[in-house]
């Protein structure tokens, strides 16, 4: 297994194809076209079959999956107002726009789930 990649989303990414990409607790700290940003990117250096696991938490239909998260998304919002706690279907579309297909959205301790996409283009 190869070390983990330290790079800004925003910035180049590797010339190299991956089997896999793994990113916990940055979606919701990130601003928006950071986020977006990062999608593209994990989309482009993917191998078809790659999988991409995105863990934190998130929000469904635009609601909160418990009062502790939405209290956390006030924090973030008030420590900078680009930070929130994201949507799954804007990230779902996000991920789709890169040829990825959702696989699997596990429910992980404290609120927080893992989302995983296949590329599948």
């Amino acid at each position: 297994m190869l070390p983990p990649l330290d790079l800004d989303v925003t910035g180049n990414w590797p010339n190299d194809r991956y089997d896999a990409a793994f990113s916990a607790n940055t979606a919701h700290i990130m601003h928006l076209n950071m986020v977006e940003s990062m999608f593209t990117g994990v989309a482009e250096v993917l191998k078809r079959g790659g999988r991409f696991c995105l863990y934190g938490p998130f929000n469904y239909e635009g609601r909160y999956t418990s009062e502790s998260n939405a209290q956390f998304d006030l924090w973030l919002k008030a420590r900078d107002p680009g930070s929130a706690i994201r949507d799954f279907e804007a990230l779902n579309t996000m991920a789709e726009q890169g040829g990825m297909t959702l696989l699997n959205d596990h429910a992980m301790p404290a609120n927080n789930r893992i989302l995983v996409w296949e590329k599948v283009g």
